[in-house]
């Protein structure tokens, strides 16, 4: 499953966007540190299901209407305070966190309400542009220092007549997410003495920062929106790097309406429809939630994982089927299951993901929309409906 974490400093809604999302019970408050530990759950990405190039809706528990729900991992960790990497307030707690989660989200007070150790203050005071970086400076200062610590290593093993450097830095950063690839990657855009005695602070550092851009890409969430000065989103928007601004507390409070059943509303939408009986506060609380999401086109909080997930990690959807033409599984259950795969995946890369087993016996796969068999070579697109044939089917 993709794991996608909450990164930011206290106090900046991490919390709240994680309970929203995951609707798990966490604590929320108004102080530095309210999360210690770790706090893992569900939550989903959302794209189109393929249903609804079909008569009626798969019915699927993961599929509202056509809306597909697809799984995923949702880490959120202690807040960050400048000098993490050395250990200030949770800090080796918090990265030691991050490095399973594949794209991390940064959430930032984009009202200003908070200063740069999470604490309280008048909101406008405080610039949300500082925290832009903040995110990526201590991880990458983190990994620096973790390269350095085992620089030591790489040197004694470069003596070694078979040495190979890309095998002895992936060997040193797979507990960060790094692959064997990604190392490679990174070295072939590097300059770098072919002699490890010979790097400075300055290749290691570069190291660092590559590895993990290519491993931890970050997206900016832009929280407390509703309440944030116009000027700080503009100015957020100006870093050039992606932002979404969002509303936690406003998807939480429709996330609690809906379950309670006094609205209808999906996450993701851009409006929703009140049905049942509220009182006028909270009548009036959700139009000032309405009022943000026309003018944002929704909380911002499911645009930010879809986001996350299909844009950085540039994942598509497929969803595996054992019959071709009514689009079910062996118990008749239609599109049951859904797989974010990278893409350029091939119909092996899905039988894998499936089960181990499955994979090992790959024989032939059909696409279930155009009934023909497709290569073992065929990319597979988002949306796509997969018959896979296995000698352990």
């Amino acid at each position: 499953m993709i794991s996608i974490a909450l990164a930011g400093k206290p106090n900046a809604g991490k919390s709240t966007f994680y309970k929203a999302a995951t609707m798990a019970d966490v604590d929320v408050a108004n102080y530095p540190f309210t999360t210690i530990d770790a706090n893992r759950g569900v939550s989903s990405v959302r794209t189109d299901c393929p249903c609804l190039e079909r008569d009626e809706r798969c019915g699927d528990e993961h599929c509202r209407a056509g809306k597909r729900y697809v799984p995923i991992e949702l880490l959120d960790v202690a807040g960050l305070v400048p000098g993490a990497h050395e250990g200030r307030g949770l800090g080796n707690q918090f990265l030691d966190e991050l490095t399973n989660a594949d794209a991390i989200v940064n959430v930032v007070d984009a009202s200003g309400g908070t200063n740069e150790e999470g604490e309280p203050v008048e909101v406008g005071t405080y610039d949300p542009v500082e925290e832009v970086d903040f995110i990526e400076e201590e991880m990458d200062q983190w990994l620096a220092g973790i390269i350095d610590r085992n620089w030591e290593t790489v040197e004694r093993q470069s003596r070694s007549p078979d040495f190979d450097v890309d095998d002895a830095l992936a060997e040193m950063l797979t507990g960060f997410g790094a692959t064997e690839a990604d190392v490679a990657a990174s070295l072939r855009d590097l300059d770098y003495p072919e002699d490890p005695i010979q790097w400075t602070d300055d290749h290691r550092e570069a190291l660092a920062r590559d590895v993990r851009a290519r491993t931890k890409p970050i997206i900016l969430v832009a929280n407390k929106a509703d309440v944030a000065p116009p000027e700080n989103i503009e100015r957020l928007n100006e870093t050039g790097k992606p932002v979404i601004p969002a509303t936690a507390e406003g998807e939480l409070a429709l996330r609690q309406a809906a379950e309670a059943g006094v609205v209808d509303y999906d996450p993701g939408d851009d409006d929703f429809e009140i049905v049942g009986d509220l009182s006028d506060e909270q009548s009036a609380g959700l139009e000032k939630i309405r009022e943000v999401m026309a003018e944002r086109g929704g909380t911002g909080i499911q645009t930010a994982l879809d986001h996350a997930v299909y844009e950085l990690l540039d994942r598509i959807t497929a969803y595996p089927v054992q019959n071709e033409t009514r689009w079910t599984d062996a118990k008749g259950n239609v599109l049951p299951d859904a797989f974010l795969l990278p893409r350029g995946s091939t119909p092996t890369d899905l039988a894998y993901a499936v089960h181990s087993d499955i994979g090992d016996g790959y024989l032939h796969a059909v696409n279930a929309k155009t009934n023909r068999e497709v290569s073992e070579s065929y990319e597979l697109e988002e949306g796509d409906v997969i018959k896979i044939v296995s000698t352990a089917s």
